[in-house]
């Protein structure tokens, strides 16, 4: 009888050889590793960034592998966990932002240290009054096909002539806290509610809607929601409340000086190649997961807030980590790109270790061939994760760069199932960083992992894909 042996697939090698790194960490939970944590912090309790991780999280990892406070690096900054949290520590952080919502939220923290409360109060009791006077106005809120008649007509008039008298206020910092507090009522002032990665419409709103008419609850004026939130602000500022985050010490703690945050907004595509070799002793990160979520729709009010037009947010989409299905490969672009400064080796260097691990692949053919077998729920989910872990094989080569001999490299991340089919980003990011000169120290992984949709649990059966921290060192 002869025996039929199985043959082991690239990701099971590709497992095998990394095994011994994966630790559980029964110290981490997923409040810790996402935003969760943060509501009690001034600025998270004022605005819903659901996206990131906490600063808990932050201070754990350059507390205990951080030998003293260095050069801090977050090409993800989102609203600026990583960025604020070193600061407290000492480190002179640094962050890249892409959405111009994140980029705006650290603007907005940035502020608040420097904030004159006692102007601030003044302006706030006025503003009503203020407000009243506004006759000729400009319409700031140029709508996209997306966010058209979310607001009621009454609310989108008071918008436009809050943000016109908001333009005509001369101290930055308080014109920044007003924006502020109108961008965190949004949601609260529309007939729409974040659900995923889109907006859901109540009933009420003047949109088409098919399917079963959807209740938010109680609408709020302006007036309400923003006398609400500018309360809520005075009151987290006030003297006697116990937050520090914005206490303005000349030193922490530790008796290190604080720096000032640098915010950088662009892409970490084209902002990471710019800087030098061996500039950062700590980089601390969370990319955009490869699981459809497109932030441009989910922060389209917010967007269309700040100025955006449908131009502005079209290229916007386009130019973020590919993480959407919508999303057009950037491969030709960052030829162009690297060419442009005098690295076309570089350039193919990346592409050679991209198109060198089995693993992935394997994941190109799997995905490719489901696809024809119409088992994905998208023809382009193959297109997508491609071009994710392409542009980010990009990223790590730079991270390895620009990290000294002996840093460290945090990163947050979660593996994706696709067709029934889990594709390990922890192992694959892994293979790319040490062939750029990472060692991979430990993947530590969550107790408890993240569920498959029910969608996929109806075809494929309850199971859960890892949720972890990788922790890489500069060889």
């Amino acid at each position: 009888m002869t025996e039929t042996l199985e043959i082991a697939s690239e990701r099971e090698i590709l497992y095998d050889r990394l095994a011994d790194r994966l630790e559980t960490a029964f110290n981490l939970n997923r409040k810790v590793v996402s935003f969760q944590a943060n509501k009690e912090e001034p600025i998270y309790r004022w605005f819903k960034y659901k996206e990131g991780f906490s600063s808990a999280l932050v201070k754990y990892f350059l507390t205990e592998y951080g030998q003293k406070p260095g050069k801090l690096l977050d090409p993800f900054a989102g609203a600026g966990t990583t960025l604020f949290a070193g600061q407290e520590l000492g480190w002179e952080a640094h962050g890249i932002e892409i959405l111009p919502v994140g980029v705006f939220v650290m603007q907005t923290r940035e502020a608040l240290n420097e904030i004159d409360l006692p102007l601030l109060r003044t302006v706030v009791k006025n503003l009503w009054g203020e407000l009243a006077k506004v006759e000729n106005y400009e319409l700031h809120i140029q709508h996209i096909s997306i966010t058209k008649a979310a607001f009621p007509d009454e609310t989108e008039t008071l918008l436009n002539k809050y943000l016109s008298y908001c333009s005509s206020i001369e101290n930055a910092g308080i014109k920044t806290i007003l924006r502020f507090a109108a961008i965190s009522v949004l949601e609260e002032i529309s007939y729409t509610r974040k659900d995923g990665q889109y907006l859901r419409w109540d009933y009420r709103s003047k949109r088409d809607l098919s399917g079963k008419p959807f209740d938010k609850g109680k609408i709020l004026s302006f007036e309400e929601a923003l006398k609400h939130k500018l309360n809520q602000i005075l009151t987290d500022l006030s003297p006697d409340k116990p937050f520090t985050l914005f206490d303005q010490y000349p030193t922490n703690g530790n008796g290190h000086e604080q720096f000032p945050v640098n915010i950088i907004e662009g892409s970490c595509l084209e902002e990471l190649p710019k800087i030098e070799d061996n500039s950062f002793d700590f980089i601390v990160t969370s990319p955009p997961y490869c699981n459809r979520y497109d932030y441009t729709r989910t922060y389209a009010l917010e967007l269309i807030y700040l100025g955006n037009n449908r131009e502005q947010i079209t290229h916007l989409r386009q130019s973020m980590l590919s993480c959407t299905v919508e999303n057009k490969e950037k491969v030709d672009y960052l030829e162009r790109f690297y060419a442009s400064i005098g690295k076309q080796n570089i350039f193919e260097e990346i592409i050679e270790v991209y198109q060198g691990s089995a693993a992935m692949t394997e994941v190109n053919s799997l995905l490719a061939e489901l696809n024809k077998l119409e088992k994905l729920n998208n023809k382009n989910v193959p297109r997508m994760v491609k071009n994710y872990f392409l542009e980010m094989c990009f990223v790590v080569y730079e991270m390895a760069r620009i990290t000294k001999s002996g840093g460290y490299c945090v990163m947050v991340n979660d593996n994706v199932r696709y067709g029934g089919e889990e594709i390990p980003v922890d192992l694959i990011l892994s293979e790319f960083a040490e062939n750029f000169g990472f060692n991979i120290n430990k993947i530590f992984v969550l107790p408890k992992g993240k569920g498959n949709s029910s969608q996929q649990m109806g075809n494929y059966g309850r199971t859960e894909t890892r949720k972890c921290v990788y922790l890489w060192q500069k060889k």
